[in-house]
């Protein structure tokens, strides 16, 4: 039995809910035929599919990020408003028509009240195409883009707040990648270009856990930054796709937060603790699969684009992506004083937590997570004390032997009152005893909500859409404690 005390009247931090946001990018089925289906029965007069918004807004995604990704650093926004131009899609190498562009994407995020963030192309982009857009956007008629949109049917400005100046432009498969030096020079000119278009708006800049290229970055354009962001994917698949198993992604759980504390670091050894926040603006546990996308790899299209499609098998998202979402959401309450977004990539169809078909959609094991933490943790990270969980040993990808906790515990007290407190069982077949001491009001009506399947390798699909589902009971506190039986492979929220 591991016993746990929880002290509501101890606040550690203030999550902001913009780390439950989402991402889409203009890869696969992501786009056209996920959010966007005009041939879709379940699709309304604007092509958007009625169900994968129902299932959006039940999880209130507060900021969705737009329109990459990589696809963004070839990406020119002027062809996706007004009279569309298509272009050939250099990153994903397919023809890009571009009838979703900036208009349709802010559409989308009033549709389901949630905040735009989009993200400029810091590849093939200048720092005057990236403040157009920010005319575009938010002035309110001054200027050829103000009044281009209130051509385009406009008349208000779209007041986006967010913005984020390129992605992943450090990494040598990004097109228009960067040295340090040259990143942190287009970034202090577009940023402040951005800026005096309009000083409101918030930016992020494409970062690393990299002193380096951080140190680089800060020191040229830190003034004009309000975040710094970055990504991580923890197990990325061979050109086979072969994906890490349950046993090596609990071993992944060992090290979730190392990408923060380095950053952490960084922005408090510079001084920007306080003004500079974490955005963690792409995130999952598998990174998607698109092998041969490099011409050197392949020059057969069918190859690297039929590959895709092994996104879109249902079969591969078990439990283990049910539990590392849960541990990494966690991770990012317990440092929710730096980290204040995150967005998790992507939202619907490849690795997403929505898959859509032509008869419906299913929800995945990931999006129960979503919905649990979004609906019933609270709003202010609370201390507790846990005596030592048991360790399972697990043996990684690498073949290293990792000693993880076999539970996750991160407690919240509620707004409107209330505690709630999520706790997840790593282990894949045995069950654990917990004992919870909180001094709340006796009369407080307990409900313990888990989210498992029926075994590690558990997934949700067309014909089984429920093998991995939410479930709740109510439970007894007496005296202050509350025993629970804690299944195996499980995520739970025991909420008052």
């Amino acid at each position: 039995m591991v016993n746990i005390k929880v002290n509501p009247e101890r606040v550690l931090g203030k999550r902001d809910k913009m780390i439950y946001g989402q991402f889409i990018e203009h890869f696969h089925r992501q786009i056209y035929g996920g959010i966007v289906d005009p041939s879709s029965p379940f699709s309304d007069d604007n092509g958007f599919r009625r169900d994968v918004m129902e299932a959006l807004k039940k999880i209130t995604p507060s900021i969705i990020r737009w329109p990459g990704g990589c696809f963004v650093s070839s990406y020119h926004w002027r062809d996706g408003v007004g009279e569309r131009v298509a272009a050939y899609d250099k990153a994903w190498r397919v023809e890009e028509p571009n009838t979703f562009g900036t208009d349709e994407f802010i559409q989308y995020c009033k549709l389901l009240d949630c905040e735009p963030y989009i993200c400029t192309n810091g590849g093939t982009g200048t720092a005057q195409e990236m403040s157009d857009w920010v005319e575009y956007c938010n002035l309110p008629h001054e200027g050829q883009h103000a009044k281009q949109r209130i051509k385009n049917g406009s008349k208000e400005p779209y007041r986006v707040k967010y913005w984020s100046i390129g992605n992943e432009n450090y990494g040598a498969w990004e097109i228009g990648a960067k040295t340090a030096t040259e990143w942190s020079y287009l970034v202090r000119e577009a940023a402040k270009m951005m800026k005096r278009v309009d000083p409101t708006i918030e930016l992020s800049a494409a970062a690393l856990p990299d002193v380096n290229w951080n140190l680089a970055l800060l020191e040229r354009a830190g003034e004009s930054l309000d975040w710094i962001s970055i990504h991580e994917y923890w197990d990325f698949p061979s050109l086979t796709n072969e994906l890490a198993s349950y046993e090596q992604v609990m071993a992944l759980t060992s090290r979730l937060d190392t990408s923060i504390k380095k950053v952490e670091g960084i922005l408090e050894a510079t001084g920007y603790s306080d003004k500079i926040k974490i955005s963690f603006d792409e995130w999952n546990l598998r990174g998607w699969y698109h092998p041969y996308v490099h011409p050197v790899m392949s020059a057969d299209k069918e190859k690297y684009l039929t590959s895709r499609d092994k996104n879109d098998d249902n079969s591969t998202y078990t439990m283990a992506d049910t539990i590392f979402t849960g541990c990494f959401l966690n991770t990012l309450l317990r440092h929710s004083n730096t980290v204040k977004m995150a967005n998790y990539s992507p939202a619907v169809n490849t690795r997403g937590l929505i898959y859509t078909h032509q008869d419906g959609l299913v929800l995945r094991g990931t999006y129960h997570v979503f919905d649990l933490f979004v609906n019933r943790m609270g709003e202010e990270v609370i201390d507790l004390w846990q005596q030592e969980s048991p360790e399972i040993e697990v043996f990684g990808r690498d073949g290293e032997s990792y000693c993880v906790s076999q539970l996750d515990v991160v407690a919240t007290r509620k707004d409107e009152g209330g505690v709630a407190v999520s706790i997840i069982n790593k282990h894949p077949e045995k069950a654990i005893e917990v004992t919870i001491s909180c001094e709340c009001d006796e009369s407080a009506n307990w409900k313990l909500y888990t989210i498992n399947g029926s075994g590690i390798d558990d997934y949700n699909d067309i014909e089984r859409p429920d093998n991995i589902k939410i479930t709740h009971k109510k439970v007894e506190s007496k005296e202050g404690l509350i025993q629970l039986q804690i299944p195996p492979h499980s995520v739970n929220v025991l909420s008052a």
